[in-house]
């Protein structure tokens, strides 16, 4: 079975020949380094023997729309419009993306990892004066969240019609408890986050959820149970949910995940024996349909490359009980 096949049949739940697997850090998260980043996502992909690339966008975590700089109280936000496709922040995105894709071919699936309207704006101002204009004006940054939307959009159709994606990785934040109760996130956060999201879905059936705990907060995951979604991934960890208790809660989809990310994790700090031990653990808790081994997040990247190689092996041993 190829690596494309593997992936794709997890996604729809059917049987597979071993468990794909995939894991990812952060190259350079405050710099495009052009080539260089696309080289060093191709170099991992291939000494670790993954299934599928994530596509980091270090580089490209500040949304950079110049209206930003002239905002001085919440209610500016109703005057910003989107960058726009010819933004070099939308076209650079495209252009690493489309590097990675032409590199490894039809060998694999490739996603590019997008992050949802809110974290963008969180990330062109600061998390505390996001809070305050929404406890101003919450009409005015709900439209900046409709805005930066369009900008998503945007972004995901290149990556898919011209950088030749197979889906994105989508994630999701800002769910934390204390932030809002459940029904303050669904009318606050919901309306411009799921929209970009259903868009994407008209263009391809193949995205991953990431519901993200970043902080180590736990999240009211129940606000992304019912985004719709080819594979969800979450802090298993953080959420106190394993794979097994996921996957039933997500409605059978399949799921992405299983390890720590954090280094007092098993997978950054553990032995072989120790991590072999963890691949098995998860399986036989997990299962094998619609199941692909990752981390929570994002790894820390200084992890021996080695050490996805043992779970690579250790998957591979397994394909027995499949």
């Amino acid at each position: 079975m190829t690596k494309r096949e593997r992936v794709l049949n997890s996604f729809q739940n059917q049987k597979v020949d071993k468990l794909p697997m995939g894991f990812w850090y952060h190259f350079s998260p405050d710099e495009d380094l052009g080539q260089q980043t696309v080289e060093e996502h191709i170099k991992l992909y291939r000494e670790a023997d993954f299934d599928f690339i994530k596509v980091m966008c270090d580089g490209y975590f500040n949304y950079p729309n110049p209206f930003i700089k002239t905002v001085s109280s919440a209610k500016d936000w109703l005057h910003m419009t989107p960058m726009g496709e010819d933004s070099p922040y939308i076209q650079g995105q495209v252009d690493r993306a489309r590097s990675v894709v032409e590199a490894v071919g039809k060998e694999c699936c490739v996603f590019y990892n997008v992050f949802c309207p809110m974290s963008l704006m969180r990330f062109g101002t600061s998390e505390e004066l996001l809070m305050e204009y929404l406890k101003e004006d919450r009409e005015a940054v709900c439209h900046a969240f409709d805005v930066i939307g369009e900008d998503i959009k945007t972004l995901i159709r290149l990556l898919l019609t011209e950088a030749g994606c197979d889906g994105i990785y989508y994630c999701v934040q800002n769910a934390e408890q204390f932030r809002f109760t459940a029904e303050e996130y669904r009318e606050i956060v919901r309306p411009a986050e799921l929209s970009v999201l259903e868009y994407a879905h008209t263009l391809s059936q193949n995205h991953i959820l990431h519901c993200c705990g970043w902080a180590g907060d736990k999240n009211r995951v129940e606000v992304w149970q019912d985004y719709p979604s080819a594979a969800v991934n979450w802090a298993v960890y953080v959420e106190q949910m394993t794979l097994g208790e996921g996957k039933k809660f997500f409605g059978d989809r399949c799921v992405l995940g299983g390890f720590d990310n954090r280094k007092s994790g098993v997978l950054y700090a553990g032995t072989r024996e120790e991590i072999e031990a963890e691949t098995e653990k998860i399986v036989r808790e997990a299962g094998t349909r619609g199941v692909m081994i990752g981390a929570d997040c994002a790894l820390p990247s200084d992890i021996a490359t080695k050490r996805f190689q043992w779970v690579r092996k250790k998957l591979d041993a397994m394909a027995n009980i499949i």
